[in-house]
């Protein structure tokens, strides 16, 4: 019986409450054997609220709940104990790729790369809008403060922005944060 990945579609915004509620009922009904390890995916984001820099943390699927879980036997037939108790979680609206009766599982190297976006979101800080080069931006933090501006550069592994903005009637590109400005 070999672990595999499976996707659970949830009620939106109930994600949360669905893992509590799946690694609380595995570990009193003892299926933890089964069901090994629950994920909401999400990532660090930081926005500019009255001048303050927060940051918060964002769905990156938003309505879905990843499950490390032994689902069949060697035989590859389906485990009813660990299905059923996953189909009767409340908030759970079924599997997201299921045939039948027969829930598919999610390649590891999928798993595996949304591990590694969670990661790198918290070693980086990411705007919770995206911007584009061209667009214009208002600096809401800083020196240029009400300022606005035209994005002339991204530099997403930074988290930084080059901003052309017009002080004493000259053009001036400035670097700033992505927290730093918002858009017009």
């Amino acid at each position: 019986m070999r672990p595999r990945w499976y996707i659970l579609h949830t009620l939106a915004g109930q994600e949360k409450k669905v893992k509590e509620s799946i690694e609380k009922r595995a570990k009193t009904e003892e299926l933890t054997d089964y069901i090994l390890e629950v994920m909401v995916p999400e990532e660090r984001v930081v926005e500019v609220r009255n001048q303050k820099k927060i940051v918060s943390m964002r769905k990156l699927w938003p309505g879905y709940v990843f499950v490390r879980m032994i689902l069949f036997d060697d035989q590859d037939q389906l485990l009813p104990r660990p299905y059923y108790f996953i189909k009767e979680t409340p908030g759970v609206l079924g599997f997201a790729s299921e045939s039948g009766d027969r829930p598919e599982a999610t390649p590891d190297e999928d798993v595996e790369q949304i591990k590694a976006q969670i990661s790198a979101s918290e070693e980086t800080e990411r705007p919770k809008v995206n911007f584009e080069v061209g667009e214009t931006v208002k600096i809401n933090n800083g020196p240029f403060l009400n300022f606005s501006g035209v994005i002339q550069e991204i530099e997403p592994e930074r988290g930084k922005l080059k901003v052309v903005v017009n002080i004493f009637g000259r053009n001036t590109p400035v670097e700033l944060e992505y927290w730093q400005v918002e858009k017009a």
